[in-house]
């Protein structure tokens, strides 16, 4: 009696398990501290794991890794690169994806104050660039700052679907 409760409620336990902490990676993609579209990988690979019977497939699997990967990249390169398009310099970049690491301990709006802040301090400080440029910098770093949190909902939409149709494929 108790293993057939246990087999007919286990792939639903799965399931929310996967909802679950695929809605937390979700919101994750706006509040730091949540490891986003990390979150939403281990909740599929998790699912590939406990009931291979209705997953996608490790193909699919790879694919939703190869979006998180993208993900993971395009979060720093777009700071990056927005501190560098509007005129900061090396160190300015440095400094943003410095304060960009420092502010995902805390809130959005520490977030993007650390990205903004930690190119400015560095083109003033380090790079001692004048300050219309430490300005131009730390705007950058903004612009870069909510792009790589387009680029990350992106992502951690594409992997949702990806996984869905992996699902809606493998069960047809």
């Amino acid at each position: 009696m108790m293993s057939e409760i246990w087999h007919a409620t286990y792939p639903v336990l799965v399931w929310l398990l996967t909802g679950v902490l695929t809605l937390v990676g979700v919101a994750g993609v706006v509040i730091p501290v949540l490891p986003g579209t990390t979150l939403i990988l281990i909740a599929m690979g998790l699912h590939q794991i406990l009931l291979p019977a209705s997953a996608p497939g490790w193909w699919w699997i790879g694919v939703i890794a190869l979006i998180w990967l993208v993900s993971v990249i395009g979060d720093f390169v777009s700071v990056i690169i927005g501190t560098k398009w509007f005129g900061g310099s090396k160190w300015g970049a440095a400094g943003a994806t410095g304060g960009a690491l420092v502010g995902m301990f805390f809130s959005l709006p520490v977030l993007l104050l650390g990205t903004v802040l930690g190119a400015m301090v560095a083109e003033k400080l380090v790079a001692k660039k004048d300050l219309r440029t430490t300005m131009l910098s730390g705007a950058g770093a903004a612009v870069g700052f909510l792009v790589s949190t387009v680029v990350r909902l992106a992502c951690a939409l594409g992997m949702v679907a990806a996984f869905l149709f992996g699902v809606w494929q493998a069960a047809g």
